[in-house]
């Protein structure tokens, strides 16, 4: 219960609304208990007594009660909705924004399609125990007190008979309750791998095909329905196997109050109109027990649901803001990293004790061998990640001093893989200053050379780029991106393979861009293209996570090492 407590400030703000609807739907309840009994004196009016006053009389009441459930079903079922809907919508927002706040090192570990399904479909699961649970439960409850009161009053003996069964009906409750709680858990872990595999071969599409793979990507996905559907088939097994023994054992209940009534009748001591409204209470009371096993098994499998979301929720981020933490407004671009190691893991170190300086405005080119660390440095100065070892300071501060938000202020990051977002060119662009004009985005489009293709477009700036920009080449998303970054206007630019998708004329036109973007900033530039590499006022060459060369493109090219081996490949290669 431990799990539902945490639930409960979600809850709180709605909980005047949740009493209201459990109210309606008590009265829902009571009214029902109140036809039930009048069901029972019409009976004995109409073949007993024979009385055509009384019966008009009492018909008139059952349709007026009738009519008053009618309103309080109507009440309670938009309230329920109503509450219902709001509470899991705020849980949801919840539970994304701290998604958002989690660091890089969490979604490496990750697979999408499994976080998908603890936000959309655990999710879910618990708004019904949390929300609709409880207000049905005030109903079975009226419905169960009232019902046993009116049977006490009416037939104490026969009463007994039910209630005989109530030890029992908790015993195989808590029985099933244990395997269901296991199930369940364990069919939400499958229903997320299987997410997640489909989010995978959706996503790489492409590739599956280019590779002749659909069959075994459709092999693996059929396993895993299996698997799941194996699970869920056990389920499926325990809960038809769960129901039927609580019905069996209220119905022979029933059985048992028909035969000792029905003997009763016959002897004259109960008339037939009170063992008919007895029969009818019985009935009633089924429906308690079965919505209570009904709940329970809800409830276990909203805990497994619960234990994956907290689980989520428990995780702290690693990059936060320190107590104190600067909020800057503006940097010069001063960089310094002081003796900085780091590991994504312990045993597989990527940088080691890394120092070197770059002034405001410069420009650093970081070059290596694959694996050498180069998008490491560009991910902890963005501080995607914090060094293991070391300091990294900007304009004498150190990083951890800043405030995280107003750093990412100063920072445009233009990514080996462009990322666009599923709206239009206009949205993307936007991206980069949300708070700027069409005229500003136009002029970022232009100084990124994008404008010309985009107006070719046939809706232009409104024109859809589809999921991730599959709508656009790799060239042109490449640019939009870029643009991205010249609306944002930083004072830091992190250039990781910015010009990697594009051809020799495209690359020409947005280095063309990107030199007049980079004039006053300081610039990091990964890069593998000579001409990129040329331009840097300096140029830092990393192996295996260390600093082994570092100066101009001339210099370097005069000491015959690792920089002139790699640049003399590449040229050899750009030949070819």
């Amino acid at each position: 219960m431990l799990m539902f407590r945490r639930f409960l400030p979600f809850v709180r703000p709605y909980v005047p609304r949740m009493i209201a609807a459990g109210l309606l739907v008590m009265g829902v309840a009571a009214v029902n208990l109140a036809l039930l009994r009048l069901a029972g004196l019409l009976w004995d009016v109409i073949t007993v007594r024979h009385d055509a006053e009384q019966m008009t009389e009492l018909i008139a009441v059952f349709m007026g009660l009738v009519l008053l459930q009618g309103l309080c079903s109507m009440g309670h079922s938009y309230l329920t909705a109503w509450v219902s809907q709001r509470i899991v919508a705020d849980f949801r927002r919840h539970l994304f924004t701290h998604l958002q706040t989690l660091d890089l090192r969490f979604f490496a570990r990750r697979r999408t399609g499994e976080l998908l399904s603890r936000l959309m479909s655990d999710v879910t699961v618990i708004q019904t125990v949390v929300t609709e649970t409880p207000i049905d439960s005030a109903k079975q409850l009226v419905t169960f007190v009232g019902g046993i009161a009116f049977l006490l009053t009416m037939n104490w003996r026969l009463c007994l008979l039910i209630l005989l069964l109530l030890p029992v009906l908790v015993l195989v409750a808590k029985l099933f309750g244990r395997k269901l709680k296991a199930l369940s858990t364990s069919m939400q872990d499958h229903t997320a791998a299987l997410s997640t595999l489909a989010e995978e071969v959706i996503s790489g599409i492409r590739i599956v095909k280019s590779f002749v793979q659909t069959k075994r990507e459709e092999t693996r996905f059929s396993a895993q329905v299996d698997r799941t559907l194996q699970l869920t088939m056990r389920r499926a097994g325990i809960m038809a196997l769960f129901i039927p023994t609580i019905s069996l054992l209220t119905f022979s209940a029933a059985a048992a109050v028909m035969w000792y009534g029905g003997r009763q009748v016959i002897d004259g001591t109960v008339t037939p109109g009170d063992l008919f409204a007895f029969v009818l209470f019985a009935g009633i009371l089924i429906g308690p027990f079965s919505s209570g096993a009904r709940v329970f098994a809800q409830i276990k499998e909203a805990q497994g649901a619960m234990q994956r979301v907290f689980e989520i929720l428990d995780v702290k981020p690693d990059i936060h803001d320190q107590p104190g933490a600067n909020v800057v407004s503006s940097v010069n671009g001063a960089v310094h990293f002081e003796d900085v190691s780091f590991s994504y893991d312990p045993r597989h170190p990527v940088l080691s004790h890394l120092s070197f300086k770059a002034k405001p405005g410069e420009v650093v080119a970081l070059v290596g061998p694959t694996g050498a660390g180069k998008t490491t440095v560009i991910n902890l100065l963005h501080r995607f990640y914090d060094p293991t070892e070391g300091r990294l300071t900007i304009d004498g501060k150190d990083l951890h001093q800043l405030n995280v938000e107003s750093w990412y202020r100063q920072l445009a990051l233009v990514p080996q893989e462009t990322m666009l977002f599923g709206g239009t060119i206009l949205d993307n662009i936007h991206y980069g200053n949300p708070d700027a004009d069409d005229t500003s985005v136009q002029e970022a489009a232009k100084a990124a050379h994008a404008h010309d293709f985009i107006t070719g477009l046939p809706d232009g700036y409104r024109t859809v780029v589809g999921e991730k920009g599959i709508n656009l080449s790799g060239g042109q998303r490449q640019r939009i991106a870029i643009a991205r970054a010249i609306l944002k206007n930083p004072r830091i630019l992190l250039l990781d393979e910015a010009t990697s998708s594009l051809d020799t004329e495209s690359e020409r036109l947005v280095q063309d861009a990107l030199d007049r973007l980079m004039k006053g900033r300081t610039t990091f530039v990964v890069a593998h293209r000579l001409s990129t590499i040329q331009r840097a006022d300096r140029i830092l060459v990393l192996d295996k996570g260390k600093l082994v060369e570092e100066g101009t493109h001339a210099q370097l090219m005069e000491r015959t090492g690792l920089y002139h081996y790699l640049y003399t490949i590449r040229l050899n290669e750009s030949v070819a």
